[in-house]
């Protein structure tokens, strides 16, 4: 091959990324309009988890903005939020476009089960999140509140719009980052980086990165960090096995 068809390849290469990222943006951004359009009920979807939890408690709650342009703001983040949730699924499959034409066809039948368990692992992180850290986060933080018999005065909490859409999103993108650990383990283990001795090995000094990722990732309360922790450390050792599957389907056709 001449220099000249190299040059070329690598254009045409570059053309083609472009066009896909093109394309990308362009779902993004309609999704992103369409988002907007129902910002409230996205939002307050994303506040049942509190409102479920204050909802019999016989306090009067609310949500408070103490800037002008704060509950704008929100709905601008939590359009962007939904629209990127949505299209995730369709980036991956624009991803998966540009690089099977350059994969023999025992590489793509390796590659396609990642593409599609990414985003359900993400999904389940996010309902991890929605149906269980947070009502439980949500009432270990209101357990601080006071009556006043102590402190003379009454302590009550008063969330407000974009610190709780804040906190709710970071969790939600937090686990589904997370929750994607067996697929880089397994990915890293066919490429042959890591096999599952080394994982085993390794095992108690993962366990302390965890706690330290999870008290990074999550908020300073017990229950975020070791609801995070825990479905991490199955994970992991789902990880061990599926990474011993692979080495072992490696080896059935290394001796076929």
């Amino acid at each position: 091959m001449t220099l000249n068809e190299e040059k070329m390849g690598f254009f045409s290469h570059l053309a083609e990324l472009r066009k896909r990222l093109i394309i990308c943006f362009i779902f993004l951004f309609v999704f992103f309009v369409i988002c907007y359009f129902f910002s409230e009920y996205i939002y307050g979807f994303l506040v049942e988890p509190y409102s479920s939890v204050v909802q019999d408690d016989g306090i009067q709650r609310r949500l408070i903005f103490t800037a002008l342009q704060e509950t704008f703001l929100t709905y601008l983040k939590v359009s962007f939020f939904t629209a990127f949730f949505i299209t995730f699924p369709f980036i991956l499959i624009q991803f998966w476009l540009f690089i099977a034409p350059a994969l023999y066809k025992n590489e793509k039948s390796a590659i396609m089960p990642y593409l599609i368990i990414t985003p359900i692992l993400f999904l389940l992180g996010g309902m991890l999140v929605y149906y269980l850290i947070m009502p439980l986060a949500i009432k270990f933080f209101l357990s601080f509140e006071s009556a006043g018999t102590i402190t003379n005065l009454p302590i009550q909490l008063e969330a407000k719009v974009n610190e709780y859409l804040s906190l709710i999103m970071k969790l939600i993108f937090a686990f589904g980052i997370s929750f994607q650990l067996p697929v880089i383990l397994s990915l890293l283990a066919r490429i042959g980086l890591i096999d599952s001795i080394f994982l085993k090995q390794r095992r108690k000094y993962v366990v302390v990165m965890i706690f330290a990722a999870a008290a990074i990732l999550t908020p300073p309360d017990p229950i975020t960090q070791i609801g995070l922790a825990i479905p991490l450390l199955i994970l992991y050792e789902l990880s061990i096995f599926s990474v011993s599957m692979i080495e072992k389907k490696i080896k059935e056709k290394e001796h076929a």
